[in-house]
């Protein structure tokens, strides 16, 4: 997204444990700068055509869940050919279609309950009420419905109906390490089933999914597992066959147009496991989810060390949030936050995902510089929608 005007930035601020599942705001506003611009994982129109002639599994009696593939019981348990395969039932290829004419991009299955979890920019262009198809991995098709989807991390939950699907099991990105070994499950250009493999290349990427207007703002894992247009959405899995990411955007050179950037260029992005399970239970139970803020609008025009609190918000409105955690701090127009639980942050995008990563009602540490004087201060997250 563009930043904000100078001394008016505004875009909303805003993770977790990992979970076996049985079915079933005002915000700290920020104008962030993102080293990469990234490019929305759907395939767009590649594929309309090789998808409608595919087998529809949508009417009739509930259509049994797919099989595992040879794989998961001729090849060593932990291998890639061994995970690939028993997971790939459970992956699923979207086909969506809306007054923006057709897109496609993956999911996988979150619970017992059929919930298919993807990224809210696959189906942000379905119209409302109408169903999405959703495609197995063996080809027969059934219907979906979005139950609840978030622009802010990118996550949305289609529940799927007629068809008996295994959930993947969903671990903690929390324990990820750079150089942990990753499987990529999706249908990249539409070639649905598609696995590619690769290594943690780094953790904590503040990157911007989805459309280049969204306000999301994601503590990615990157990896260099190949991620292609249509691959959003689909599981990130570690070498025990866990959801550890959902895989969301690949980089584009910044300046350049989506269009072009055909294809995977080795870095490509995931949302954490973490942050999808506390995002994707709060879709389930409310159609929506709450992230947690601070209070303030933050300076973009700002070149110097830290993150500068604005002068004032957008209409006049104070900078720092009446009543908000900032608030109730300390913390004034001008204040410069330049570390972040101890860790320096130099970049408004960083602070707003370090802060999206936490919980509401988590307490944090922030050390603001004012005067020439640094000290640390401890402030409570609220929530906002």
């Amino acid at each position: 997204m563009p930043p904000a005007p100078p001394n008016h930035p505004a875009t909303p601020l805003s993770a977790p444990e990992p979970s076996r599942r049985r079915g079933p705001g005002w915000g700290a506003l920020v104008g962030a700068t993102v080293a990469a611009a990234l490019l929305a994982g759907t395939g767009g129109g590649i594929v309309g055509g090789y998808l409608a002639d595919r087998g529809s599994g949508s009417s009739g009696a509930p259509v049994a869940a797919p099989s595992p593939g040879a794989g998961a019981t001729t090849r060593p348990q932990g291998s890639i050919a061994n995970i690939a395969a028993s997971a790939l039932p459970s992956v699923v290829t979207l086909r969506v279609e809306g007054a923006d004419g057709a897109a496609t991009g993956s999911g996988w299955v979150y619970d017992d309950a059929g919930h298919v979890v993807t990224n809210n920019h696959v189906v942000a262009g379905a119209d409302p009420g109408e169903d999405i198809t959703v495609v197995l991995s063996d080809g027969r098709q059934v219907k979906g419905k979005v139950v609840g989807r978030d622009a802010s991390y990118d996550l949305a939950v289609v529940k799927v109906s007629g068809a008996s699907l295994a959930a993947l099991p969903v671990g903690r990105s929390a324990d990820v390490v750079v150089g942990d070994q990753v499987i990529a499950v999706g249908a990249p250009l539409g070639l649905d089933s598609t696995v590619t493999s690769g290594i943690v290349s780094a953790l904590d990427r503040p990157v911007t999914p989805g459309q280049q207007d969204d306000q999301s703002y994601i503590n990615a894992i990157q990896t260099d597992a190949a991620i292609n247009p249509g691959n959003s959405g689909g599981p990130l899995l570690d070498m025990r066959g866990q959801v550890i990411g959902v895989n969301s955007a690949i980089a584009r050179v910044p300046g350049s147009s989506i269009s072009g950037q055909s294809g995977n260029i080795g870095v490509g992005f995931a949302i954490p496991s973490d942050q999808v399970a506390t995002t994707v239970q709060q879709l389930i139970a409310d159609g929506k989810a709450e992230h947690p803020v601070i209070g303030v609008y933050l300076d973009s025009a700002y070149q110097g060390e830290g993150v500068r609190i604005a002068d004032g918000g957008p209409n006049s409105s104070p900078a720092v949030n009446p009543g908000g955690p900032a608030d109730k701090a300390g913390l004034k127009a001008g204040d410069v936050i330049v570390a972040f639980e101890g860790k320096p942050v130099s970049d408004d995008g960083e602070l707003v995902v370090k802060i999206r990563a936490r919980k509401v009602g988590d307490s944090v540490k922030l050390t603001v510089r004012r005067d020439g004087k640094e000290r640390d201060v401890t402030m409570v997250l609220q929530g906002s929608e």
